[in-house]
């Protein structure tokens, strides 16, 4: 076939590796995570979350949808990756229009952004034109992203409330277009079972993804230190802090990462399990990750005193977020709840109503400890002869 030669060789066994390209194009979204969070903690307004979470389902979709390309067509190749270069500097346009893109630079996020959707999934229809169902669905996508890069580029002429609302809307049609099966009129609905993804690449890369979330929390919590001085309570919310990475940490990749790259890889149906998993629930520990970050440096600044309305939120918004993505993981994956998970909700819910008596310090610590709990229950479970 005439495209043979751009797609991934799946007939050695094992799954694909992560290949260096793939590991270079991260570095943009490295900073896009960074913008995201750092916006957050300059503007902590109602308007400026709203804002923070409609941009980063962007830079998500913009991800995940160039993962999803990665996993059939080979970064090795010469087109591909040249494809993949020319997305990455587009993102970085995109990027450094975050900090004003409901300002002066929204066109050119717009732009930036449909630029990205658009043109890699026409590329990818052309590089699998020897391959029907494949061409047909990312001829589909581009389709879909046609009718959403409307509403991008009128949102980015607009201003205020007119923007969000266009910009809302976009995202809502870019987010429902994979559950619709990106039907089109002359081309129909593409079924899930047509995907055929591997499941152990998708995983590694959304794993590489959830480290440049918590390296991003790492690098908030130690630059801001090294800027203060170095009181007790100082390092005590730094110690806290990093407890919480670790934690964190601990969760997704001691327990979780490797089990979940089997079982879709042994998945009757792994295009439908992928698309659940990776493509819509893995957005929320990512942002329970970013959300922590801003906690960290809010509370390692004012360790003491009572917490503020923002402090608290995202102090047990940031938890709550990454356990409630984990829990919806394992329910999407392995098809059971997690306990562990669970109760570690339920003990952060049992923090609100007491965290206005608390201090930011006292708070910190209160949430690494269930993270920590949840870690270690999860860890403990392992022991058991049955999949995590």
């Amino acid at each position: 076939m005439p495209s043979r030669h751009m797609l991934r060789d799946r007939a050695s066994g094992g799954h694909a590796r992560v290949t260096y390209v793939e590991l270079f194009f991260d570095l943009v979204f490295v900073f896009a995570i960074t913008q995201l969070s750092h916006g957050l903690m300059e503007h902590p307004t109602l308007a400026r979350v709203v804002e923070t979470g409609l941009l980063l389902m962007a830079v998500w979709w913009a991800w995940i949808f160039t993962a999803w390309v990665t996993n059939w067509l080979d970064p090795e190749r010469k087109p591909v990756r040249i494809m993949l270069f020319a997305v990455m500097v587009v993102g970085m346009v995109l990027t450094m229009s975050i900090p004003k893109a409901f300002g002066e630079r929204g066109l050119i996020f717009a732009a930036a952004f449909v630029a990205i959707q658009l043109g890699r999934s026409v590329f990818t229809a052309w590089a699998m034109r020897g391959h029907p169902f494949q061409s047909r669905n990312f001829i589909r996508i581009s389709a879909w992203f046609g009718m959403s890069g409307v509403l991008w580029i009128a949102g980015g002429l607009a201003v205020d409330g007119a923007r969000l609302a266009l910009w809302g809307g976009a995202i809502i049609l870019e987010y429902i277009s994979p559950a619709l099966g990106f039907w089109t009129p002359a081309l129909g609905r593409a079924r899930a079972e047509e995907w055929d993804v591997e499941g152990g690449h998708l995983a590694e890369r959304c794993a590489l993804f959830t480290i440049i979330a918590l390296g991003e929390s790492i690098l908030v919590m130690g630059a801001t230190t090294a800027t203060l001085a170095w009181t007790p309570m100082v390092i005590a919310a730094f110690l806290a802090a990093f407890a919480g990475s670790l934690a964190m940490w601990w969760i997704y990749f001691a327990v979780t990462a490797e089990a979940a790259s089997e079982a879709i890889s042994r998945s009757r149906n792994p295009g439908q399990v992928a698309r659940m998993a990776y493509t819509y629930i893995h957005l929320l520990p990512i942002a329970g990750i970013i959300v922590t970050a801003v906690a960290d440096e809010w509370t390692i600044h004012h360790p003491l005193g009572h917490a503020d309305l923002k402090t608290v939120a995202a102090l047990i918004g940031g938890p709550l977020l990454f356990l409630l993505g984990g829990l919806l993981f394992k329910r999407a994956v392995f098809r059971r709840w997690s306990p562990s998970r669970g109760m570690g909700l339920l003990a952060l819910v049992a923090l609100a109503p007491v965290s206005p008596m608390l201090s930011p310090l006292a708070l910190s610590i209160a949430t690494t400890l269930v993270l920590a709990g949840v870690a270690a229950w999860e860890s403990l479970a392992l022991r058991a002869p049955v999949n995590p």
